[in-house]
């Protein structure tokens, strides 16, 4: 296993590296100020064959995998345009089609998600099943040749801007009559299915949303996969939310440590740059080993996941995610303190990634429970919970 990259990944990163500088950070803000859409950047992404990068040749995909696509979620965050929706419709949906989806849903779905044609939210989070999945209660009942799903979601991504959603929920297993997990792909425009946005105190073009699908219609191959193995399938996609939630907060970090290493090179007190001095040049070279050690786990993670071992990713997507999200808030903290006065101005556009980074030691998974997996699942520790 050698992370040391390709000539083809290394073209990879330059060219997402220049397509990130051309729209910038002011763009992104700009976006997320005004309620507007990524829609220039994003279309030009998928143009460019990188939205898909990691979905099959055959429908339309780069034919690479997650470590293609987490340097395109890692480049564009590192110039301030990091596209939430990254995460969830090429990486979470796509992989989940591509892996479990029949010939006709593959068909159906994955040329659209590759091109960004076609965007798919994901639904998982619910008011009372929030890191508990095994307690959600979003059910899927059969009627004849279809489903009817009703239940709710919340905290879900850019619904607004997706064509359907890949819900996670329940239907109950023909054999003991348990529910068991189910995915199924839910068009937006269902009748039933409406949402609500979330107010939020975040500047950040992808909106959050809570779901009510009230008894939801949808034809027997809304379902994805196997009703009895969906369980392996609902992880197999999320090994890649962990590593592109990775890539996004390694990303951001790249991102405030250029500004602040820009402005200490610069800046100029006592006839001295003050990145001379160790007081500000020691946090953020420790911010740098520490966004790096994160990158060689993100990176392991998806070598992993690519190899095909969804059990062995699931131990470095998490400590991945964990450590980039540490490493990245205290990065981005240092920055803004580099800057003094200047990091909380509309200027330097560092206030604003303050809330945004945050959210990546909560979501898509707590750093508790990621702490949770490590202590039982690596090092035997009685279960907490």
């Amino acid at each position: 296993m050698s992370f040391i990259e390709t000539d083809e990944r290394k073209e990879l990163r330059a060219a997402v590296a220049a397509l990130g500088k051309k729209y910038g950070a002011e763009y992104f803000q700009k976006c997320a100020k005004q309620d507007l859409k990524t829609t220039e950047l994003w279309k030009e992404a998928g143009d460019l064959g990188f939205i898909g990068v990691n979905l099959p040749e055959e429908y339309g995909g780069g034919g690479a995998g997650m470590y293609e696509l987490s340097i395109v979620m890692e480049e564009l965050a590192a110039s301030g345009t990091g596209l939430l929706m990254l995460v969830v419709s090429p990486a979470i949906c796509g992989n989940v089609i591509a892996r479990f989806g029949t010939e006709e849903q593959k068909k159906k779905w994955l040329p659209g998600l590759a091109s960004g044609e076609i965007t798919m939210a994901f639904g998982i989070t619910e008011p009372d099943a929030g890191s508990n999945s095994h307690q959600i209660t979003t059910t899927g009942r059969r009627d004849g040749d279809e489903w009817i799903l009703s239940g709710q979601k919340v905290f879900i991504s850019g619904v607004d801007q997706a064509d359907a959603v890949l819900i996670v929920g329940r239907t109950e297993e023909a054999k003991t009559g348990k529910l068991a997990p189910a995915l199924f792909i839910v068009p937006t425009d269902a009748e039933g299915f409406t949402f609500t946005q979330i107010p939020m105190e975040l500047q950040n073009p992808e909106k959050q949303f809570q779901l009510f699908l009230d008894d939801v219609r949808l034809p027997a191959d809304a379902l994805v996969g196997d009703p009895e193995a969906a369980l392996s399938q609902l992880f197999a996609g999320l090994n890649p939310e962990r590593i592109m939630g990775a890539a996004s907060a390694i990303g951001m970090g790249r991102y405030a440590l250029d500004k602040a290493v820009a402005y200490a090179k610069d800046r100029t007190v006592w006839k001295t740059p003050i990145g001379a001095h160790q007081g500000i040049a020691h946090p953020l070279a420790a911010g740098k080993v520490e966004l790096e050690m994160a990158k060689l786990m993100m990176q392991k993670a998806a070598t992993l996941y690519d190899a095909g071992d969804d059990w062995g990713a699931a131990e470095p997507a998490n400590m991945a995610k964990y450590a980039a999200a540490e490493a990245s808030t205290k990065l981005v903290d240092q920055a803004v303190h580099t800057l003094g006065g200047n990091g909380l101005t509309s200027e330097y556009g560092l206030a604003p990634m303050l809330a945004l980074v945050r959210i990546a030691k909560v979501a898509p998974v707590s750093r508790e429970m990621v702490l949770n997996f490590v202590a039982q699942n690596t090092l035997g520790l009685p279960k907490s919970y």
